[in-house]
């Protein structure tokens, strides 16, 4: 079976854990998790990034600095995982559900205003597979509302939008290490903090609402409980494995762009000829190459492409379930025929095989069960 996803060693991972217990620091914050967050904040430009045992933690850290109460809206696509909108429901927002772009699949920025209440608080464009969301006009509707804009960026570390990294662009963005990512660590995350005035708080709320980090600094002579807080420090242990990826994001980046490169070379006219789709980048956007993925004509042709895959040895995919139609989304009101383009996406889409040590060779199999397929 070609796997859809394969966990990726590069090597110097139980080098870098070993050298991680010979330092006798092994929890958090220890010198992989600095490396670690430095070379984020040097390739982000953040004022500061803080390691995460998840993205959904970046996330609910992320609502915690906003200071989010029931009563507040949160807008989000729905077409995203669900860590995306839950992290705000805990602090007791309502979602308002979004509809995605028919090309991208990204944040319909042009029906945004249209969901802005007194009552919102927040926007989360979630860059889908790592394609930048049209982030000059969701900036521009934010910030004539006063509203802040948090990133949710698992797809897209390394991608561009305009020239600019995704992740720059909002108060805050959150970045996922899981296994399925370019860059992973089993599970990780970590929150960019592009606006300083958030920063000090943040280490507080990070470390279980203790001002600890200022007396590491010698700021204070002791550290006290001072706000709210939780436990959000992955291990060092962790960060060992993440820093030995990042060392060379390069290569793994560049051989990514290969396999997405063979993918879009071999099945774009097999796409025209039977009325699929690929991908769509916009020419101002620079992927992070996260997926690769196909829009079939329709749901039943959709599930009997991926049993006939499964048949050929070869794990195939669909992605998310529209948020507002699921059973908690129905309780905040989501009710068919509110994202039409999410809805259809999501019942039409099927990602391939794609990840850091898929050959050029498993590439070619699963080409050549895809144009056997019968519609």
């Amino acid at each position: 079976m070609i796997d859809f996803n394969k966990p990726y060693l590069v090597g110097t991972e139980y080098s870098y854990i070993a050298e991680a217990y010979q330092q006798a620091h092994i929890s958090g914050d220890g010198m992989f998790t600095k490396r670690s967050q430095e070379y984020l904040e040097d390739h982000l430009g953040a004022a500061k990034v803080l390691l995460t045992t998840s993205c959904t933690h970046a996330l609910e850290l992320a609502a915690l600095l906003l200071d989010i109460q029931p009563g507040d809206d949160v807008i989000i696509p729905s077409f995203t995982f669900v860590s995306t909108i839950n992290a705000f429901v805990l602090r007791g927002a309502r979602p308002v559900f979004a509809d995605i772009r028919p090309d991208t699949l990204n944040l319909d920025e042009t029906r945004l205003e249209s969901l802005i209440t007194e009552r919102t608080k927040v926007v989360v464009p979630v860059h889908y597979a790592g394609v930048g969301c049209e982030m000059d006009a969701i900036q521009q509707a934010a910030n004539k509302h006063n509203l802040a804009v948090v990133e949710d960026n698992a797809h897209g570390l390394f991608g561009r939008y305009h020239g600019k990294q995704l992740g720059s662009f909002g108060m805050m963005a959150t970045q996922s290490f899981h296994e399925t990512k370019n860059i992973s660590c089993g599970e990780g995350g970590a929150l960019v903090i592009n606006d300083p005035r958030l920063v000090e708080r943040a280490e507080i709320i990070r470390e279980k609402g203790t001002n600890r980090s200022r007396f590491f600094r010698g700021m204070v002579d002791k550290y006290t409980w001072v706000d709210v807080g939780s436990s959000y420090l992955p291990s060092d242990i962790l960060a060992a494995v993440l820093w030995s990826q990042l060392e060379v994001s390069e290569k793994i980046q560049g051989y990514r762009k290969q396999v997405w490169n063979f993918y879009q070379e071999n099945l774009s006219a097999w796409a025209e000829q039977n009325q699929c789709r690929l991908p769509v980048i916009p020419q101002h956007c620079e992927q992070a190459y996260h997926m690769f993925y196909l829009v079939l004509p329709d749901l039943d042709t959709r599930q009997r492409f991926i049993s006939h895959l499964k048949a050929s040895q070869v794990h195939a995919v669909f992605h998310y379930l529209p948020l507002h139609l699921s059973e908690m989304g129905i309780k905040y009101g989501g009710k068919p025929g509110d994202c039409p383009v999410t809805e259809d996406i999501s019942d039409r889409l099927v990602r391939l095989p794609f990840h850091n040590t898929i050959t050029p060779e498993e590439q070619s199999r699963v080409i050549e069960a895809i144009h056997t397929f019968k519609f």
